[in-house]
């Protein structure tokens, strides 16, 4: 063969040996493979004159008499079955004759059948010609047996015979359950916690615990650290993300200067304790109710993970300096001729990103870094900003007014959007730069007057945008208003500090966590009140608690929140005090990790005592801690209560559809309901959480008697709830990226097909981020007629 030649292969399923009758019709002879189905055959035929002639035909592959299994996907310990298989006769006469069923041990072939209640395990059957029938065999599956089995059913009739060999697995009836008890403890506080789920499950005869779990963050500020590289590392070249890295680079590099026992803590973290570098989806696998492999959010685990390990590169002082320079030279490389950014390169100025831009560096300016206040080229970027954002807010006021005058309204009616808002909050950090022109000021007053009249009528983020603007314009009466407005309309929670209802929008003044810090500005700097600040930097934190900042301005804004205002929570690092009924708890062999102090203990069953029910927390920093204990416990499925008791919920019921007057209706559907064969049974699952979550996975077992109506994988919605459904043996896993606070309901479909006594197994719900946030509904047992 030569180089350059081509090549073809030719794959042949078979080659029958062809033979022709008198009438010239050929006859083809083959064996199939053993499969029960129809096959497409497809011929083509040629002369060697090459006329061409082709066939495409159907070909049934059948016996006489067959057999075939109705098995269901799996056993379950302690159930009752009715084992179904349907015989057909497909020849021209009855045919009566015998069929059994027979069982094996998997791993040995030894016989079951007596220990499965099948020792008549042969029936007989009569079958008119052309027709099939279904025959059961009653099964009662051991309370003691786990493992695989072998069935084996063989049916004779006539000179017929045909028979079916397959496993199935028998799963146990006791459930590993694990059920959490999360604590908070503010700063400077003590609290008593009693886990009295702990103390009622232990007086159930069958229950056995496995583990018992303590774990603690506690310095969570130092989260906030951690979330720096997601902000250097972010792969887009938009103008926002240029930014967002110049800001991580120069927060890093001053933080490492003016905090070098942050620096000193990071390089522990590369060198010895790289468990701190791992993302929370990797943490504490035993203690969740699937494994990372199993969900979709591998990518995600792996992407946290590989930020936290670039802190290391981002407090390399040299390299920080030279991503600085690089930034900050893209970032003025965009600013265009009128002085505005664009979002992108090459494409026409943003008066929104202009100004997201200059509040950044006023920020930073803000928080004492003099490479930002004395760097000449950046005064000139900020003062060609401000004067495009002028050009832009006088534009925006001639336009109101000659839409006043040419629609008869009153421009002194609520002119006021957010744009402006935002220019007015902006535009105060540079009380230095007065404006070029007279319209410019005309404008700029125009506005102030309006955010005192019409602040009442705006979205929290803009009132605090306002009131922080008007008290740099040396305004008392209407900031000290809108924060007393704030402040009784806060919610004061002893877990989550001090929060607003803030719902997720899809505009830049809509978004929680940018609402949120911007309140923690306004308490800070107008209402100078350190309580109230401390308090809102809770709920931040705690929000951090199970979910991630999903882009790279809340985790702007919350890092800037967190980093420079009221307390240094960095600094903190004082040990937690616990106690077990009284009895101080010794740290002395524990691991922990440095900066977060975040540590983990575990004991064995035959360690687990009843007074590790009551626990005492004493935490002696100014930062809030958090943890959880975890117990781990077997239980029969039957016999599983109801546990509710974390800020994450899930409830379960379950209806039949029923014809009745011609309408379909819902019935509910309980221990003492008698379900049959056929029925169609709708599964209604209703998550609630009061607070938003990411990477929720949602379990629903199932009897083994149930089929599910989809089987097929695929990504669903309801509501404002999407989620990946994904059908499995035992049971249906729903996971859900991102839930947001509130009650949402995931439903969906299964069919009756086994007749029998069946454990329906129970529901649990879990976040994997923060996996103390767990619950499950009660067992139950179905009987099916």
């Amino acid at each position: 063969i030569g180089r350059g030649d081509h090549l073809f292969a030719h794959a042949v399923f078979f080659i029958p040996q062809m033979q022709t009758d008198a009438e010239g019709r050929i006859v083809l002879k083959f064996t199939m493979n053993e499969a029960l189905t129809t096959w497409k055959f497809m011929l083509l035929a040629h002369t060697r004159q090459l006329a061409v002639g082709s066939s495409t035909r159907s070909v049934i592959t059948q016996k006489q008499l067959m057999v075939q299994p109705l098995a269901p996907r799996f056993l379950r310990q302690g159930d009752e079955i009715s084992f179904t298989s349907k015989v057909s006769n497909l020849s021209d006469s009855a045919l009566s004759g015998k069929i059994a069923l027979q069982l094996f041990d998997a791993a040995t072939m030894q016989p079951l059948d007596a220990e499965f209640g099948n020792a008549a395990n042969t029936l007989d059957f009569a079958i008119d010609a052309k027709r099939s029938t279904a025959l059961a065999w009653k099964l009662r599956i051991p309370a003691n047996y786990t493992g695989a089995i072998i069935y084996r059913i063989v049916a004779k009739a006539a000179n017929y015979s045909d028979g079916e060999e397959n496993s199935l697995p028998v799963i146990s009836n006791q459930l590993l359950v694990t059920e959490t008890l999360p604590m908070s403890v503010r700063a400077g506080q003590t609290r008593n916690f009693d886990f009295a789920r702990m103390a009622a499950i232990r007086q159930s005869p069958s229950a056995r615990s496995h583990t018992y779990t303590l774990e603690f963050t506690q310095n969570p500020a130092w989260y906030a650290v951690q979330a720096l590289p997601y902000l250097m590392e972010y792969p887009y070249e938009c103008t926002e993300q240029t930014f967002a890295r110049f800001f991580a680079n120069a927060l890093g590099s001053h933080i490492a200067h003016q905090q070098p026992r942050i620096k000193a803590i990071f390089d522990k973290w590369k060198n010895a304790d790289t468990a701190a570098l791992k993302s929370r989806l990797y943490r504490n696998p035993e203690l969740k109710s699937a494994l990372l492999e199993e969900t979709p959010w591998v990518l995600d685990a792996q992407s946290e993970a590989e930020q936290r390990r670039n802190l290391a590169l981002l407090f390399d002082l040299h390299r920080m300096a030279k991503e600085s320079d690089k930034a900050l030279k893209t970032i003025l490389d965009r600013q265009g001729y009128e002085g505005g950014f664009s979002w992108f390169p090459n494409d026409n100025p943003d008066w929104y990103m202009t100004q997201h831009i200059l509040e950044g560096f006023a920020q930073l300016s803000r928080i004492g870094l003099k490479s930002i206040s004395d760097n000449d080229k950046i005064k000139y970027m900020q003062s060609r900003a401000f004067a495009y954002i002028d050009e832009q807010i006088s534009i925006h006021h001639k336009a109101i007014l000659e839409r006043a005058k040419r629609d008869s309204i009153s421009p002194d009616s609520d002119q006021l959007s957010p744009i402006a808002a935002h220019y007015l909050y902006v535009r105060s950090y540079a009380p230095e730069i007065k404006p070029k022109r007279p319209e410019i000021q005309a404008a700029m007053d125009y506005f102030s007057q309006q955010a005192r009249n019409y602040w009442q009528n705006k979205p929290i983020y803009e009132q605090a945008m306002l009131a922080i603007a008007l008290h740099r314009q040396a305004e008392q009466q209407i900031p000290a208003i809108i924060l007393k407005s704030l402040r009784e309309r806060a919610q004061n929670s002893e877990e989550m500090g001090m929060y607003w209802e803030l719902k997720n929008g899809y505009s830049w003044y809509e978004l929680p966590i940018e609402t949120h810090t911007m309140l923690i500005n306004l308490f800070h700097e107008v209402g100078k009140d350190s309580a109230a600040v401390d308090e809102l930097k809770t709920w931040l934190l705690k929000s951090k608690q199970a979910t991630h900042w999903r882009t790279t301005k809340a985790t702007t804004a919350a890092i800037y929140a967190l980093l420079s205002t009221g307390t240094n929570l960095l600094s903190e690092n004082s040990p937690l005090i616990i106690a077990f009924s009284g009895k101080n708890f010794d740290f002395s062999n524990v691991p922990q990790e440095a900066g977060t102090g975040y540590f983990k203990k575990t004991w064995q069953a035959a360690e687990i005592s009843p007074e590790m029910s009551k626990i005492s927390v004493e935490n002696p920093n100014k930062s809030v801690a958090w943890g959880a204990i975890y117990w781990q416990y077997f239980e029969d499925m039957d016999k599983i209560t109801q546990f509710q008791a974390t800020p994450l919920k899930i409830r379960k019921t379950i209806y039949r559809e029923q014809q009745k007057n011609g309408s379909t209706q819902l019935v509910l559907v309980d221990e003492n309901t008698i379900l049959q064969v056929g029925d169609l049974l709708k599964i209604e699952l209703k998550v609630s959480s009061d607070r938003s979550m990411d990477y929720i996975h949602l379990k629903d077992m199932r009897a083994s008697g149930f089929e599910p109506i989809s089987v097929l994988s695929r990504r669903s919605y309801s509501g404002r709830t999407s989620y990946y459904e994904s059908t499995r043996d035992a049971a249906t896993h729903f996971f859900i990226s991102f839930l947001p606070a509130g009650e949402h309901i995931i439903g969906y479909e299964l069919r009756v097909r086994h007749r029998g006594k069946f454990s329906n197994g129970i529901t649990t719900i879990q976040s994997m981020y923060a996996p103390e946030f767990t619950a499950h509904s009660q067992g139950l047992r179905l009987f099916v007629e």
